[in-house]
């Protein structure tokens, strides 16, 4: 994994869990990242100890030859779709896919597992269940989930990791996402309970889809960068101007930051400009000031404009931002 630019960390042996921390770092409370034994090669602290280094990967498993292998998702800017297989009871139906209503005419008669909801969202989106993508590294899990393996774009946001059972970010029941601040076991790896089996398909990771890159950014997943609130100005005189008029001077004013870029070839904090026009775009279209795909025709226009040479990465920037924005509609104040 770490020659593909996988940083990994040792497992216990039979174990998925992170090898322990030395006696030193045991008793004390500094911060993972900068525990000085990583200095020394030691494995202390899970995935932030992992790394591409082969030396330091030998030294390791030359201690310990049993070590399982994990690899740390933020790095590497991996992805994965861990689903799970336990059979329980369900819980209401809002919770199995947040933020999409089932309706109760909607026959729930055999969903038990992540594997059903994954593939009800899928379905409700109109995509292929990821469960079937032989075109990505899928690993069977000793307990009957699957790990689906992905890669976010370098130039996108990245994903925060959390569990398909919390009330606050979940993608869907019983569906855990492992990114940021996460590991995920490597295929191989032995433990108690069995070994974790790439299934028939690719070897290695595929982009991540953009139908679920935009899953992943409307259930609270994305760590970009937000826009703060706007500051509220009091006006003296106070006008009503019509609410379309509004939210086109404020879409105006951010595309023109965009186009400006175009006079430097880098820099200029493009991506964030764009990100901001595109959430703020999502937020007014949402809100009813302004039209979604005229919003998005004119943000890949100025987009086009500044980057000409990166287009798919200007519609993942625009698709991602106003999916985000989307969640929060936005209705633009008089300017004075």
């Amino acid at each position: 994994m770490a020659q593909h630019g996988y940083p990994v960390h040792p497992l216990i042996p039979g174990d998925k869990r992170p090898a322990p921390n030395c006696p030193d770092c045991s008793r004390s409370e500094h911060p993972p990242h900068l525990c000085p034994c990583h200095t020394r090669n030691g494995w202390c602290h899970g995935f932030h100890a992992a790394t591409t280094d082969l030396d330091t990967i030998k030294h390791w498993w030359k201690a310990q030859p049993d070590f399982g292998i994990g690899v740390a998702c933020g790095p590497a800017r991996l992805v994965v779709i861990d689903v799970d297989a336990h059979t329980t009871t369900l819980p209401a139906r809002a919770r199995l896919l947040p933020g999409i209503p089932i309706h109760d005419a909607v026959d729930l008669t055999g969903l038990q597992s992540g594997f059903d909801t994954l593939a009800l969202l899928a379905a409700h989106r109109n995509r292929p269940n990821p469960c079937t993508d032989t075109t990505t590294l899928r690993v069977r899990t000793p307990s009957g989930g699957m790990h689906i393996w992905y890669r976010a774009p370098r130039s996108g946001p990245a994903f925060r990791s959390s569990s398909g059972s919390s009330n606050k970010t979940a993608l869907a029941w019983q569906v855990d996402i492992r990114a940021t601040n996460g590991y995920i076991v490597a295929p191989s790896t032995r433990t108690k309970a069995g070994t974790y089996t790439a299934l028939p398909g690719a070897r290695q990771p595929a982009p991540l889809p953009l139908w679920l890159m935009a899953e992943l950014t409307r259930t609270g997943h994305s760590l970009a960068t937000v826009p703060p609130p706007a500051l509220k100005v009091p006006s003296p005189r106070p006008r009503t101007p019509r609410p379309a008029q509004n939210g086109q001077r404020v879409l105006a004013s951010l595309l023109q930051e965009i186009r400006a870029c175009v006079a430097s070839p880098s820099g200029m904090a493009f991506t964030e400009k764009l990100n901001r026009a595109a959430f703020t775009a999502g937020g007014l279209a949402q809100a009813g000031h302004l039209d979604e795909a005229e919003c998005r025709d004119l943000l890949l226009q100025a987009a086009t404009h500044a980057r000409p040479h990166q287009p798919r990465r200007n519609a993942l920037i625009i698709e991602t931002g106003m999916r985000a924005g989307s969640a929060r509609p936005i209705h633009p104040k008089e300017r004075t």
